[in-house]
């Protein structure tokens, strides 16, 4: 039994939503419930699948299939994209640059962290 067999239909749903590209927020109107909900489906569809990221989890079903990965008829009734636009992982470079970006959406802005330094770590 491959680690994919193991996937709920929603936690399917869920990983081919992540690898069209769509944020939390957008799955979550996509399938009707929460943003916490998706969370858990991708939680738990990390461990299943043995991924740390939502890059890991988007690779993966590229590297299985993309579109035609464990798409029952009753998920997804395109078998090219939900949207029926190209996922926006695999457009080309320019194209991701010119693509409008939410506000809201944080994952494209740098956060300013700094390294933390533990006292009693540095010697003089």
């Amino acid at each position: 039994m491959q680690p994919c067999d193991r996937l709920t239909p929603k936690e399917i749903q869920v990983a081919m939503l992540v690898w069209e590209g769509q944020t939390n927020r957008e799955i979550a109107s996509v399938i009707g419930t929460t943003e916490q909900v998706v969370k858990n489906y991708l939680r738990n569809t990390f461990d299943k699948l043995g991924v740390w990221s939502r890059l890991e989890l988007a690779l993966y079903v590229a590297a299985h299939g993309g579109a035609r990965w464990r798409t029952p008829d009753d998920l997804l009734p395109n078998p090219v994209s939900l949207t029926g636009e190209i996922p926006r992982l695999l457009q080309p470079p320019a194209l991701r640059a010119s693509a409008p970006i939410d506000k809201d959406d944080h994952r494209s802005s740098p956060s300013p962290r700094r390294p933390k330094v533990l006292p009693g770590l540095i010697s003089a």
